[in-house]
């Protein structure tokens, strides 16, 4: 099958190196910064398209991976030139993380259309993206995940279904949910550590071997501790993705405080400039002598 990618940004991109490397046929990408389009079209051998449309003419599947709830619905439904545009027998996998409704709708225009829609959610980073090995939560019509399966199973190490259209967001929200609020809990333990003088190395192990362990201590800590916050995963996609977790508590009439008061830091960071730095940036609201504290820009 040729595969085509809209969006290839730091995981659209080494996704198609992947798929690549892997002697699939990858046709053409797309991208609204289009120096970006161009210069992965030129190291891959494809085609850089200057429309949507062309995406979906030239390959078979199309990969969109997007910023929020707009992109995505500008793509496949924006007047005058979008995905949707002769699309009959084509598959689209969505793998952004973005509000369940949209991903509902955004199969209801595929289907219309003669095309088929898949939600395929990546609980992981830009490494794993290159690898391979990404954590891949997929919802849709089992006729379009078995279709998208082989393709899948190059990207991911595990590849999940997980039900109908809009549940895999669903789950995608709640572990970034999570995910932010160990960050958060993570950096004010290492901040107040710090404060009082302790080893952040020692602490950091005594963590690891005690119930403070958890996933974001293996990979934030030490970054953490040395202010290294080159971004995997920025403070503007915690904020977006722990506000879709909290839109969905309030849709079911829940109030989660953790993941209010954590969707505040990481709104405050964007306030202060410091949305593209890496959710482990977090850090410098805990730590004294850092940026709230001293004005000290990262």
């Amino acid at each position: 099958m040729n595969i085509g990618f809209v969006g290839v940004g730091r995981m659209g991109a080494n996704m198609a190196r992947r798929l690549k490397d892997r002697h699939l046929q990858v046709t053409a990408v797309y991208d609204t910064n289009r120096a970006v389009a161009t210069s992965l079209a030129q190291e891959l051998g494809c085609a850089a398209s200057q429309d949507l449309s062309e995406v979906t003419a030239s390959a078979d599947v199309i990969i969109t991976v997007v910023s929020d709830d707009n992109a995505m619905r500008e793509i496949f439904s924006g007047s005058g030139d979008n995905l949707l545009v002769n699309p009959r027998d084509k598959l689209f996998i969505n793998c952004a993380t973005i509000s369940p409704g949209v991903h509902v709708d955004v199969e209801k225009l595929a289907q219309k259309a003669g095309a088929q829609a898949l939600e395929a959610c990546m609980a992981s980073s830009i490494t794993q993206a290159r690898e391979g090995t990404l954590y891949l939560m997929c919802a849709g019509s089992e006729e379009a995940f078995r279709k998208a399966e082989p393709i899948l199973k190059e990207l991911g190490s595990s590849v999940r279904f997980v039900g109908q259209s809009g549940e895999a967001a669903k789950v995608k929200a709640l572990v970034n949910m999570v995910m932010n609020i160990n960050t958060a809990g993570l950096a004010e333990g290492l901040g107040l550590g710090a404060a009082l003088g302790l080893d952040l190395k020692m602490l950091r192990e005594v963590f690891s071997q005690t119930g403070a362990a958890s996933r974001v201590l293996e990979t934030d800590g030490e970054d953490m501790q040395n202010r290294e916050h080159t971004c995997f995963f920025s403070v503007a996609h915690a904020a977006k993705d722990s506000g879709i977790a909290l839109e969905l508590a309030g849709s079911v009439g829940l109030d989660l405080p953790l993941a209010r008061a954590t969707k505040k830091q990481y709104d405050q960071m964007i306030t202060q400039g410091l949305g593209e730095l890496d959710k482990s940036g977090i850090a410098e609201l805990t730590f004294k002598d850092r940026h709230k504290h001293s004005g000290d820009h990262v």
